[in-house]
């Protein structure tokens, strides 16, 4: 890519990226981040389009700058479990795999910055707070997927759609204020999808959504657009 003026020795490219605020690249120094932006490409990908598949071969690493990544894993006989969701400025990647474990799938439009493999690993190796930033990750994910298990193995039906939607609440806007009391956002699975990741059914996934409804805890619009008065209230409801 061709190299962009720089601004404060940050390339324009990074000036306004959340990931650099609040993602991985905010351990680089503006050199780093100036060599990664010559061979880095912002692009976008549609809702369904597979990012990487399950077993595939990793070419290169990206920061998402907007939107939802579905991750998932499919059984030999082509049953599908959804494993995760990544928001922006998650990392979407394995450092020193070469292989992905999982299948990432664009859960609605994306914004990505993408960069090689290679570079990123070699900026590992010269920069210890890029490979401590990329560790807090991992063990970010680590605790949420904690979380998942009890969630999956011990809350009820209700409670599981509530902490469903509360997730997307607290990570579907990096930039909201973080003590906010109202969210609004459209529901980046679909009600199928959503259903797997709870290990629900899609009836009583529309049954709790309406019960939630009637109770006045969210409003629903054009069946997607998903709006909650009192995020504590529902905190209360996922048994939070």
């Amino acid at each position: 890519m061709r190299k962009d003026i720089h601004s404060a020795g940050i390339p324009v490219l990074c000036v306004s990226c959340e990931a650099r605020h609040r993602g991985i690249c905010g351990s680089l120094t503006p050199d780093q981040l100036a060599t990664l932006a010559r061979s880095s490409v912002k692009h976008k990908a549609e809702p369904s389009r597979e990012l990487v598949g399950d077993a595939e071969s990793i070419e290169r690493y990206s920061n998402i700058l907007s939107g939802v990544v579905k991750l998932s894993k499919t059984l030999s006989d082509g049953r599908q479990q959804i494993v995760g969701l990544q928001f922006a400025p998650d990392f979407l990647g394995r450092p020193f795999r070469r292989e992905s474990a999982v299948t990432a799938e664009a859960a609605t439009e994306l914004e990505l910055c993408s960069f090689p493999r290679a570079a990123v690993e070699r900026m590992m190796a010269e920069q210890p707070d890029l490979e401590h930033r990329l560790l807090e990750q991992t063990l970010k994910e680590l605790d949420q997927a904690r979380d998942w298990m009890v969630m999956l193995g011990r809350k009820t039906a209700a409670e599981k759609v509530a902490s469903f939607l509360l997730m997307i609440a607290r990570n579907i806007d990096p930039t909201a204020d973080p003590d906010r009391r109202t969210a609004a956002f459209d529901l980046p699975l679909s009600r199928a999808d959503i259903a797997d990741f709870l290990g629900l059914t899609i009836e009583t996934i529309s049954r709790q959504l309406t019960r939630l409804r009637a109770e006045g805890l969210i409003r629903i619009e054009h069946n997607r657009h998903v709006t909650i008065g009192d995020l504590d209230r529902l905190a209360d409801r996922a048994g939070d």
